[in-house]
């Protein structure tokens, strides 16, 4: 090796030790008769000190070419600082250097190498390999790498397997589009990369494999945002001989592990909601319960006061917001106005009301409701003195709800009430298993095609089946998708009947799933399972916008790769051995 301690590793019992150190110069102070050094590496900084008149005359002489980001090795005797620096962990000591070596130089940077960096995001991502030297983005890559290693602990203790699914896989429909890729073999035909490896790892519970897990690579081409990326990790995880209980248990135990080793945070049971619950309380079926301010329908109090937005409206609904009524002046509740209108121009009007006391009230509808009517609204809500009422109302009850979800959450925000530090995970089951299509008229599955419906509701299927609930469930934290799974079809009969439903005949079942289908005539045990977004859960547990962080080498808003310059065009002899030709 070339160093014998990290940057990061020193402390004052290594007082007197000689040692070597391998890193890059950070910062460089240089006050005449003596230069100050911060060497960094992955682990941390320690400060090098050259003097004249002490280190070796040859030494200063090459410390004078030394600049930002070259890269060095050092020599030297640990010595105890005079100013410490109680910010470092290695700010006890400082290393008297007797030898050094530049081993690369650098160009000046193009942003500074700091925790806080003056470069804008697509010149960080142009030069990615030196974003990735800044220690918020090490750490962020860390914890991935300590997630993973936990969760494999926990679940190969509990004899989960470890199996690698292909990545080159037949084209089947999950919900997004495919990422393709050309066979040069068989000129005209396609490989897909595997949005998530569903069909596999329900053959792998077929195979008698039992327990499976893998970090898979998924790949979707859909448009980018700030918790999707077009190729993600997963943790993605299978059981034979189980209930949605059963998984559900286990998996939040899985989730309590990582949160107790990696935030030091003791949880007991999560919170449950069944889907309808989630709408109706909150709007979307992944609500932020780090805070209160549940929905209250009050159509029956509201309706048939001669108030048009209300009286043509399918349905009105608000929330309370405790102590809000003196924080929301006109000036702010403008701005919330401003706000829906430009994210939900179908909601006409926000309706605010302050309760100032228990039977006074100042409202933007004081003209057309009076004092008995606000009251009302205010009791069902459960307003004190010193809250605000919002209220919405609109003419699709879906539309308002999910107009008010967007609300609340800006709320939470605007009061800090979304604590990066808090940590609120949310079962939400009972999900509708189909949904119609309100141009088509057309079934689709709501999680995918092989979900099961519940035991007691296989009765619907034929007649009635959005009325159906399926074995599905989701994990939300902090408002956030972090994972979702169901129990599968496991009998080829069953399975056909929901191919079916959702408009795929006999002749395209057997195109596009016969290998499956074939292999639930094979004694297909019953099992379900789950996955989980790897870089999801990292992205929410660090309390971060975005998952890019999380990911070594990311695309941008445009799906490109601005370091690698991909996607790119081939060459005409490329495209011509996989039979394409340029367009």
């Amino acid at each position: 090796m070339l160093r014998t301690h990290t940057c990061g590793s020193l402390r004052i019992t290594d007082k007197e030790l000689c040692v070597t150190l391998c890193g890059w110069a950070h910062k460089i102070r240089n006050k005449g008769g003596i230069v100050w050094i911060d060497l960094r590496d992955r682990y941390g900084v320690t400060q090098l000190v050259l003097e004249e008149g002490i280190t070796p005359v040859e030494v200063i002489n090459t410390a004078k070419d030394i600049g930002r980001e070259f890269v060095l090795s050092v020599s030297g005797t640990v010595l105890e600082r005079q100013s410490k620096n109680n910010k470092l962990p290695t700010g006890d000591v400082e290393l008297r250097v007797e030898n050094l070596v530049i081993l690369n130089e650098s160009k000046i940077p193009p942003f500074t190498i700091e925790s806080e960096t003056d470069g804008g995001i697509e010149l960080r991502m142009k030069y990615r390999y030196l974003d990735l030297r800044r220690k918020p983005l090490q750490d962020h890559i860390i914890l991935k790498h300590n997630i993973m290693q936990y969760s494999r602990e926990y679940l190969n203790k509990n004899l989960f397997l470890e199996i690698e699914t292909p990545t080159l896989i037949k084209s089947t429909p999950e919900g997004s589009r495919d990422f393709v890729s050309p066979s040069r073999m068989q000129p005209g035909f396609f490989y897909a990369l595997p949005q998530s490896p569903q069909l596999l790892k329900q053959l792998l519970m077929i195979s008698g494999f039992d327990r499976y897990y893998q970090f898979a690579k998924c790949f979707r081409d859909e448009d980018l945002r700030a918790e999707r990326q077009q190729e993600f990790m997963q943790l993605d995880c299978e059981m034979t001989f189980v209930t949605q209980e059963d998984i559900i248990e286990f998996f939040e135990g899985l989730l309590r592990f990582i949160l107790e080793k990696v935030k030091q945070i003791h949880m007991s049971k999560f919170e449950r909601l069944t889907y309808s619950q989630a709408i109706k309380l909150y709007g979307t079926d992944k609500p932020d319960l780090r805070f209160g301010m549940p929905f209250v329908e009050i159509t029956h109090l509201a309706k048939g006061s001669g108030f048009t937005e209300f009286d043509n409206a399918e349905l009105i609904v608000g929330f309370c917001v405790h102590n809000s009524a003196n924080f929301y002046t006109r000036k702010k509740l403008d701005e919330l106005a401003d706000f829906l209108s430009q994210s939900h121009p179908e909601i006409n009007e926000l309706v605010y009301v302050k309760c100032e006391s228990h039977d006074n009230f100042s409202s933007s509808v004081g003209k057309i409701f009076n004092k008995k009517q606000l009251g009302l609204w205010a009791a069902a809500m459960n307003a004190k003195p010193g809250d605000m009422l919002l209220i919405l109302a609109g003419k699709c009850a879906c539309k308002t709800r999910t107009a008010l979800s967007d609300l609340r959450l800006r709320i939470g925000t605007d009061l800090g009430l979304r604590d990066v530090r808090k940590i609120a995970p949310l079962w939400i089951t009972d999900f509708p298993l189909l949904e119609k299509d309100k141009e088509t008229k057309k079934y689709h599955a709501m999680h995918h095609p092989f979900t099961s419906p519940k035991e007691d509701e296989m009765d619907k299927l034929e007649n009635n089946p959005e009325a159906v609930f399926a074995n599905s469930y989701d994990l939300v934290i902090n408002g956030h998708e972090i994972g979702g799974g169901s129990i599968r079809n496991h009998k080829r009969n069953l399975q056909e009947k929901i191919f079916e439903i959702i408009g795929i005949d006999k002749s395209e079942a057997l195109e596009k799933f016969g290998f499956f289908l074939e292999a639930l005539d094979y004694g297909a045990p019953p099992h379900g399972g789950i996955a989980v977004g790897l870089d999801r859960l990292c992205m929410v547990l660090m309390g971060e916008d975005s998952i890019r962080s999380f990911i070594p080498f990311p695309k941008n808003n445009n799906g490109r790769d601005v370091m690698l310059d991909s996607p790119s065009r081939l060459s005409n002899e490329q495209l011509s051995e996989i039979g394409l030709k340029l367009v």
